[in-house]
């Protein structure tokens, strides 16, 4: 069973920065792809940003330019999301998403608040 823990959420000012990190249970290059996801009140779950096993990442038009994830592998297995010039509209719970092949793995999520 794979375990995801995310963690870096909270309250910020508009134009504020936040790292998410996303810790494994498993290696994380056993997985095809990684990646955030997050999901507003009354909306769905909505892709922000991913990678994939070769490194290549994918992000939200919404966040091109203002989000950057990376990885690190053995021993921490963990996938950042950082997150730059914040505004109310990424209010949101923000959840950790990894692949192998058909099977997703979700993380609890963690909250993100944009707010002054």
């Amino acid at each position: 069973q794979v375990q995801l823990v995310e963690s870096g959420g909270g309250l910020v000012q508009p134009g504020g920065s936040l790292r998410l990190s996303c810790a494994s249970s498993r290696n994380i290059f056993d997985f095809n792809a990684m990646g955030w996801y997050r999901q507003a009140p009354g909306q769905q779950r909505e892709l922000v940003a991913s990678i994939n096993v070769g490194g290549v990442t994918n992000y939200a038009d919404f966040m091109k330019g203002r989000a950057t994830i990376y990885r690190e592998g053995t021993p921490k297995n963990t996938v950042y999301l950082q997150m730059n010039s914040l505004s109310p509209e990424d209010t949101a719970v923000y959840f950790c998403n990894a692949r192998i092949l058909r099977e997703n793995y979700w993380g609890q999520g963690t909250q993100v608040t944009v707010s002054s």
